[in-house]
């Protein structure tokens, strides 16, 4: 197990694995650490192509959305058509937007691109700014997952999935958990998972490992991002639909203006320091995130009021509600079943599931199907994990404790994804806590110490 000394490096700001130390979490005599730096080499180049498929889903998916209402209004066909095309393109795009969580999951453990401004500015830019979070934010709730995977103390998505009422009390058995999943299908209950998970990527718990309790700054510069992102775009589509665009359009250019102002005076100290250093300053992000609604708003006001296209309703239409609906059901059932009825051992912390296509696209994007390797090993990229589980497979440990899980909801060689939250696969015997200082590899830490000693007391909790 790695311990705290793993953070002692001569660098206090730097967390930087030794050479032997990815090896040794799988079984150093199982192979050598050449095989393993291979897997663990990134690119600038790989990753745009992924991030190209994405982009070309959604632009299709909306094109075909669009064009086969026309055709249903043009035919006379009824109002049930034109709901089930938009559903079927919600569930689409919701699947695509979990796919840009996906790629913000690389981003945060840095292997989007081998770049690291490069990594940070794509991860922002074409995916977290999208579905409204930042790189860093996630970096700041998903790091200290891995690192305390499990801990109900310092696992933020344990604490986030108790606040928003969708943590189950593990293990659940077959009927129970086919219930607890349709109550929680509710629009309700859907937005509560969407707005507490963004509670949690933008301000965390008061309890989160990684906050640094004599900086905690203001909150008002968040609280400016916030609005500005979600009050300026509603108070400028409302003023337009009442027959005032000329207005609508400069609430939105004041807007702007009065919170790019805002962030860029505001003092230093105003900014919340946490123990991980950020790639780009966080007044820069935040001034950053602010640019990119300017130009996405703008664009569709600008379409709107001049008559080309309805633009702000496909924006609400087709990215606003599979945010609040698809995509958080999405996450619920990746998460319940890579963590739930597991415990905080090494091997037994999380799963492999090997699913078909489209659940593999939907619910495991980027490679979150091989999720046992990428905890033991998170310094390896998405397109090299399955590798990665074939070479553990030369470890007996991880041949032994491992689990791979084949099918989503039926299970062809044994229980399925679904089936394995239920008593009969509940651990017998829990596993000595597994802490994952390695899962900090690449991260710059402004808190090394404060962090080492979070580290030291999960280690000893049960």
């Amino acid at each position: 197990m790695n311990s705290v000394s793993d953070l002692a490096a001569p660098d206090p700001l730097r967390v930087a694995a030794s050479p032997a130390q990815p090896a040794s979490s799988v079984g150093r005599s199982s192979f050598d650490a050449e095989a393993v730096k291979a897997l663990k080499s990134r690119d600038n180049v790989t990753n745009w192509v992924h991030l190209a498929q994405v982009y070309a889903v959604i632009a299709i998916t909306i094109a075909l959305a669009i064009e086969a209402n026309e055709w249903i209004a043009d035919e006379g066909f009824g109002w049930g058509w034109t709901l089930g095309v938009n559903a079927l393109a919600a569930l689409v795009l919701g699947a695509a937007q979990h796919q840009f969580g996906g790629a913000i999951h690389e981003g945060t453990h840095f292997l989007l691109f081998k770049n690291r401004m490069l990594n940070e500015l794509a991860s922002d830019w074409l995916a977290a700014f999208p579905i409204y979070t930042s790189t860093y934010q996630f970096r700041l709730h998903h790091l200290a997952h891995h690192q305390f995977v499990n801990d109900p103390e310092r696992d933020p998505d344990i604490a986030q999935l108790k606040e928003s009422g969708h943590w189950l009390d593990f293990p659940v058995p077959s009927v129970e958990l086919l219930w607890a999943f349709l109550k929680r299908l509710s629009p309700v209950k859907l937005f509560l998972f969407t707005l507490f998970r963004a509670k949690y990527s933008a301000v965390g718990f008061d309890e989160h490992a990684y906050i640094d309790p004599e900086s905690q700054g203001s909150k008002w510069p968040l609280r400016v991002g916030i609005l500005y992102a979600v009050a300026a775009p509603i108070a400028t589509v409302e003023t337009i639909r009442f027959g005032y665009p000329a207005i609508g359009c400069g609430l939105l250019a004041l807007a702007t203006l009065a919170s790019i102002a805002y962030l860029l005076l505001a003092p230093e100290r105003a900014f919340t320091q946490t123990r991980l250093a950020p790639v780009i300053s966080h007044r820069a992000t935040m001034v950053s995130r602010v640019v990119y609604f300017a130009l996405l708003y703008g664009t569709l006001t600008a379409l709107t009021v001049s008559g080309i296209a309805p633009a702000w309703r496909y924006f609400n239409l087709y990215w606003v509600i599979p945010l609040f609906t698809s995509f958080p059901l999405f996450m619920m059932l990746r998460q319940w079943v890579q963590h739930g009825n597991a415990d905080r051992g090494r091997y037994t912390n999380t799963r492999v599931f090997l699913t078909g296509p489209l659940v593999r696209y939907a619910v495991f994007p980027w490679g979150m199907d091989y999720h046992l390797p990428h905890h033991l090993m998170a310094s390896v990229p998405h397109y090299n994990l399955k590798r990665l589980h074939e070479l553990m497979l030369e470890d007996p440990a991880y041949r032994e404790k491992g689990v791979v899980l084949h099918g989503f909801f039926v299970g062809s060689e044994g229980p399925s994804a679904l089936e394995a939250l239920g008593p009969a696969h509940a651990p017998l015997i829990r596993e000595r806590a597994f802490v994952d200082n390695a899962a900090l590899e690449y991260a710059e830490l402004r808190d090394a110490a404060g962090i080492a000693s979070e580290a030291a007391r999960s280690e000893k909790a049960r």
